[in-house]
């Protein structure tokens, strides 16, 4: 037992946290920039979340003959999408952050609002 928490519940303690630093940052955040990083942050948490679900000690790979004890790949494989999507996400977001960036010439989501609606 670690700061009161169970050790076995550590991982998904930690990955609530992330993500609510994540939220608070995306809620008070005011540069489009950081609410990118934000909601990042938070995807990371998620990821943290799920695969420390998955985990149980004394498995191994299920490499080989012998199934007996093996981890379950289902989990990995789809964080691991999970990644990918998100870098995809993320590459789109700066994308489009750019252009609007280059439109309203502030990241600063209360100017970009001023400047839309002008």
């Amino acid at each position: 037992m670690r700061f009161g928490i169970p050790t076995a519940e550590l991982p998904e303690v930690f990955a609530a946290l992330v993500f609510f630093i994540g939220f608070y940052g995306l809620i008070t955040g005011r540069s489009a920039i950081k609410s990118i990083i934000f909601i990042g942050i938070m995807e990371i948490a998620v990821i943290i979340f799920f695969l420390s679900l998955g985990f149980r000690s004394g498995i191994v790979p299920p490499i080989g003959l012998n199934l007996e004890n093996t981890a379950d790949p289902l989990p990995q494989a789809l964080m691991i999408t999970d990644i990918i999507i998100g870098l995809a996400a993320t590459a789109v977001s700066l994308t489009m952050l750019i252009s609007l960036c280059r439109q309203s010439k502030t990241m600063d989501w209360d100017n970009i609002q001023k400047n839309n609606m002008e």
